[in-house]
């Protein structure tokens, strides 16, 4: 029987899809799934929606909660990461406390000093599950879905024994593809990209539609985007709206087009977010709050009640798969067949001209033998450069996270494009309310 446990199965958003997904792939009938997490009132639940779920369908699948990791791991043939060390709470100091200082961030997961906090938090933690992985169930394959996903994704694989069995997984460039796939009228399926890079920062350095190449085209579709010509994201009135405007002008800029999000390209370089841009909203995007994702976990919270209340049917959700990869993924390497997609694994030689095993994110190849990187080749120099910066950074934010090196904290601020408007005094003081203010997760900074 496969046994796939999700760590973090109390998230009101990841724990009903990744049941949804498994539930509806039939090659994965059979499997037991376990939900673990350290808030079993959050995971009660889920585990009750799961089990409205196989009732109302009949699914041939058994449903397990437990708080206990070690017994979530105990004989799991797949391991789902989707965590946030101190729930959505302890995000709110990586934004409120730079903003003091001038530095907003549109999402502040990622980079930017938001996204070293973050980091800070969950690298031990994620450092210790990946432990026990290597401990209790060494050849399982290890699904992360949390940021900052390339950091977590390299701490993840330094601390296994076994290779190619760590991946980690994003939907970003998923929802850039359905744009361009809108934009020339065409089904997502016929774009075919040259995409590479790290995660939240890959880039597009070719373009095939269609059987047809398109990529002399892109410049005249970036400058209409920029005209607003081109509305890259007409229906979308949320926070999470992506007019491609950041892509479209980097894209002027480096003759490559960057494939994430604005909000989360934005935050790699710091022309964007300024005061001179209102913010960011003369590009089109917008500054995402704890608010706002409080909203969306409330109301993804309430959804489930009013499912299993019986108030909401079932039926439609059940219909609409997620897109995410996991079961397709666990179906590839269980069932035959493969599965094609964007994947997060260490640089064996797929980036010629990045570093060696830094985390990056390229198209991969899944089948019942592994994971396989697709090669890409080399990015132009100027991309090379931008790229390396932040691999270093994540590198070194690895290291700083695990042996609670302060002066190595700094040192990644000042070399963060987000920050380098601050003084090197104004940079330390920063660092130091964000220590302070996690100081609960952070014990490794506090050593005497």
């Amino acid at each position: 029987m496969t046994r796939i446990a999700i760590i973090g199965g109390g998230s009101y958003t990841w724990g009903p899809t990744f049941l949804r997904d498994i539930f509806t792939t039939p090659e994965l009938a059979g499997s037991k799934i376990v939900l673990e997490d350290i808030a079993p009132d959050r995971m009660d639940l889920v585990y009750r929606l799961g089990q409205e779920m196989l009732a109302d369908f009949d699914l041939d699948f058994q449903l397990e909660q437990t708080t206990s990791l070690e017994q979530a791991l105990d004989g799991a043939d797949f391991v789902i990461l989707t965590i946030t060390t101190g729930r959505l709470e302890s995000m709110r100091p990586d934004l409120e406390i730079p903003a003091r200082y001038g530095i907003r961030q549109s999402v502040g997961d990622t980079t930017g000093p938001g996204g070293l906090s973050r980091a800070l938090r969950n690298i031990p933690v994620v450092a210790d599950i990946a432990r026990k992985v290597d401990e209790i169930c060494p050849e399982a394959y290890f699904l992360n879905y949390t940021n900052p996903m390339s950091t977590l994704t390299r701490v993840v694989d330094l601390m296994r024994s076994v290779e190619h069995k760590t991946i980690g997984l994003c939907h970003e460039w998923h929802g850039v593809r359905e744009k361009l796939a809108n934009i020339f009228g065409v089904d997502i399926g016929q774009v075919q990209p040259q995409v590479a890079g790290i995660n939240h920062l890959i880039w597009l350095t070719g373009l095939n539609v269609a059987g047809r190449d398109v990529w002399g085209e892109m410049p005249v579709i970036a400058a209409k985007i920029l005209s607003g010509e081109i509305d890259a994201d007409p229906d979308d009135p949320s926070v999470f709206v992506d007019k491609c405007k950041v892509k479209a002008r980097l894209l002027q800029l480096f003759g490559a087009l960057p494939v994430a999000g604005d909000r989360h390209v934005a935050e790699f370089f710091p022309q964007f977010i300024t005061e001179a841009t209102n913010w960011g909203a003369d590009y089109g995007f917008r500054l995402t709050s704890i608010e706002d994702r409080q909203g969306l976990e409330l109301f993804a919270k309430m959804m489930i009640e009013s499912t299993i209340n019986g108030d909401t049917p079932l039926d439609p959700f059940m219909q609409e798969r997620s897109g995410e990869a996991a079961a397709e993924i666990m179906t590839a390497l269980l069932a035959g067949g493969s599965y094609h997609g964007i994947l997060n694994l260490p640089n064996e030689g797929q980036i010629g001209n990045l570093p060696y095993d830094a985390v990056v994110e390229t198209y991969g190849l899944i089948d019942h033998t592994g994971a396989h990187a697709i090669s890409f080749g080399d990015f132009p120099p100027g991309v090379q450069t931008i790229l390396e910066r932040h691999i270093r950074n994540q590198e070194m934010t690895v290291e700083a996270a695990l042996t609670g090196d302060r002066e190595m904290a700094l040192q990644i601020l000042l070399n963060d494009p987000l920050s380098s408007r601050l003084s090197v005094e104004q940079a330390d003081r920063m660092l130091g309310e964000l220590i302070e203010a996690n100081k609960q997760y952070l014990p490794q900074f506090f050593v005497s």
